[in-house]
């Protein structure tokens, strides 16, 4: 399986919207995304680290598609509004990261 995480990073100051990120933006990427392909989508918010200290990512998704040409269509079909959506949420810039599953 091919899997996009997107993760946020932690950043002074930057404001995340976890209300509407949970409740319109993952919905938004579900429903225009999940007659593309898309497999799963997984969306966490970070709450610390073992050591207690702050989350290096104050939020991710884990997107899981068949293969990278899947994601490439269904990105190139709804990728303007998806990604476009971003601000409504977040001034973030998100850390993109494509892996493939080993099982």
């Amino acid at each position: 399986m091919f899997v996009v995480t997107v993760l946020y990073p932690a950043t002074e100051g930057a404001a995340f919207d976890f209300d509407y990120y949970a409740k319109t933006h993952l919905k938004l990427v579900r429903d225009r995304w999940g007659p593309m392909g898309l497999k799963s989508l997984t969306g966490v918010r970070g709450i610390g680290t073992p050591d207690r200290s702050p989350p290096p990512y104050v939020a991710m998704a884990t997107l899981v598609w068949d293969s990278p040409e899947a994601f490439r269509a269904a990105a190139k079909a709804h990728g303007a509004e998806i990604f476009g959506d971003i601000p409504n949420y977040t001034p973030i810039q998100a850390v993109t990261q494509f892996s493939e599953t080993l099982d």
